[in-house]
């Protein structure tokens, strides 16, 4: 059955993002910190077309986060660009060719028209909700995966909804002290452990959400 997925790097005190997030600094002071871990994979710098990297149990990882994904839901912050109307110019922090390579969905209270790029990648924008984006990703999708892929914010408001399947953190032993928090205000979810995989950078580990009857 397809499933509702999230993967995101968190530091060992629970943020996704460092402070002070801007155009230039889109992940926050020290937040490119959680990621160095994926950008040394060959998985990594073979979906940005690259060359190099190594192959290891990371890698591995990134391989898998994006297997059987058909679609993804993104926030306005994610997509990037500022806030309020939109600068038209602004067609994400990629350039031509983003590494989605799918249908992508993103969340903001400014409309604008579908953006198409190379690689088959096009963002579609959403005004209408979390609700609506799902479904709009899900029929997407087909029977493949959708994949909640951030901001902190987003993937706040899908767990807090009960709308998240599965949550894949890569815990970095990082301190970053202050930003965007992941697990602020989501209520209570049962978290049931699928796996944990170790490597000298990172530790990722798998949770499967259990939804009530």
């Amino acid at each position: 059955m397809r499933a509702v997925t999230c993967q995101i790097s968190m530091s060992l005190d629970g943020f996704v993002a460092g402070p002070n997030q801007s155009v230039d600094d889109p992940i926050g002071e020290g937040g490119m910190r959680l990621h160095q871990w994926a950008f040394a994979t060959e998985s990594w710098r073979a979906q940005q077309g690259l060359e190099g990297g190594e192959r290891n149990a990371d890698a591995e990882v990134v391989d898998e986060v994006v297997r059987g994904v058909g679609a993804y839901v993104l926030g306005r912050k994610m997509f990037g660009g500022g806030d309020g109307p939109w600068d038209q110019t602004w067609t994400g922090w990629w350039g031509e060719e983003p590494p989605y390579h799918a249908p992508v969905f993103v969340l903001t209270h400014h409309p604008r028209e579908p953006l198409t790029m190379q690689g088959g990648t096009t963002f579609t924008f959403v005004t209408t909700g979390i609700g609506s984006a799902l479904e709009l990703a899900r029929t997407a999708a087909g029977d493949r995966d959708v994949a909640i892929a951030g901001g902190a914010s987003t993937v706040r408001q899908y767990l807090a909804a009960g709308m998240l399947d599965e949550l894949y953190l890569h815990i970095v032993p990082v301190i970053l002290g202050a930003g965007e928090r992941l697990f602020d205000d989501v209520g209570d979810p049962t978290l049931e452990l699928v796996k944990v995989i170790a490597s000298p950078t990172v530790t990722h580990v798998k949770y499967r959400i259990v939804h009530g009857s």
